[in-house]
């Protein structure tokens, strides 16, 4: 198993990538997406964005391809630091609107993104992950957790950012059309946003799987069946199989997060891991602690939360993973560099777990 390191947009440069390299990790995976204004430069400070019903994450302004010279530079950059670049996080929603909404665009988008994963396979990369989500993250509140640090959580399920409806305009808790008319997107039904995802993989997978790249799907956090009047896909456990068998391509993957999973007031969730990492559908791994469930939970230290995460490695190895773990947000630490000492924290955490585990036989 090999750590590695999730790296905003902003943070594509020469100092992140030595702050990465530092902190022990092999591989990157790279949000290309543009989330809105999340940092100060000059505080260190990356705060977790928790959603906004009226202006979400920010407008999503990049509708067209990543270019292959684009990530090949990021590639380039990446290596000189003795990095891989693995894969890149979620589409832009300006790009795949259509495709979440059933919309006159789809097919339009739908080709278009089985030419990004053309581009992404051409650069080089492994894994695709994306979140197939009418609301996205959203409804997420300030929390503190151990020592007073800040970290985020779900304290309720009935906040105006969970139920108020998504307005036109919006999707995936981003802007993409800010000249949309008023109004806002109907309910749909389960069986509805499922039909949609069965649209989206079926059209893509031929190419990712011909390709050689895995598209590896997030669930929903914070996972409840509905969000702003609409519904979510994998919100449970075992709708992670309802997803895995629309289509038994090798590229169908898991962007498996455990702290979503264990948010869940589910099943057991080390059965869980166990079940899937046996199936082989794991693309990539985001392992992050919690304490509580939906509808309260807050995001907690690595080593301070519900999950014991050693036996989350066990069972990945004795299951025969070898990808990538990354650790998924940290509270934010009270110093001058909150995001990179809390995540140097979880790093060195998980590194000392990993080289435990893989010089360990199972």
């Amino acid at each position: 198993m090999r750590l590695g390191l999730g790296l905003y947009r902003h943070m594509l440069n020469d100092a992140h990538y030595r702050y990465a390299r530092q902190c022990g990790a092999t591989d990157i995976i790279v949000h290309l997406c543009d989330y809105g204004v999340k940092t100060d430069p000059d505080s260190g400070r990356v705060d977790q964005p928790v959603g906004d019903r009226n202006r979400g994450w920010g407008v999503a302004d990049h509708p067209g391809l990543w270019t292959l010279d684009e990530l090949l530079a990021i590639r380039r950059d990446l290596e000189r630091h003795a990095l891989r670049f693995h894969g890149v996080e979620n589409f832009d929603p300006a790009q795949w609107h259509d495709i979440l909404l059933a919309g006159p665009k789809r097919d339009e988008q739908l080709e278009q993104a089985c030419r990004q994963i053309e581009i992404f396979a051409d650069a080089g990369l492994e894994v695709f992950g994306y979140n197939f989500s009418l609301g996205g993250v959203t409804g997420r509140a300030h929390l503190r957790t151990r020592g007073d640090a800040g970290a985020v959580g779900l304290d309720g399920a009935d906040t105006p950012d969970l139920t108020e409806p998504i307005p036109k305009g919006m999707i995936w808790n981003m802007i993409y059309d800010p000249d949309a008319p008023p109004g806002v997107e109907p309910t749909i039904t389960h069986e509805e946003l499922w039909n949609r995802l069965a649209v989206f993989l079926r059209a893509v997978l031929p190419t990712a799987e011909r390709r050689g790249l895995r598209l590896a799907a997030h669930p929903d956090d914070p996972p409840l069946p509905m969000v702003r009047q609409q519904p979510r896909l994998v919100h449970r456990h075992a709708l992670y199989q309802k997803l895995i068998d629309i289509d038994p391509s090798p590229a169908n993957a898991l962007e498996f997060c455990v702290g979503t999973l264990a948010e869940m007031a589910d099943d057991d969730l080390y059965g869980c891991v166990e079940r899937y990492a046996r199936q082989g559908r794991i693309g990539y791994v985001h392992l992050r602690n919690v304490r509580g469930q939906v509808p309260h939970y807050c995001e907690t230290f690595i080593d301070d939360g519900d999950v014991d995460i050693a036996r989350v490695l066990a069972i990945l190895r004795d299951c025969g993973y070898t990808g990538v773990i990354i650790p998924d947000h940290a509270p934010q630490m009270t110093c001058a560099a909150p995001w990179h000492a809390g995540t140097a924290y979880a790093m060195g955490y998980l590194k000392a777990q990993l080289d435990r585990f893989n010089k360990a036989t199972p």
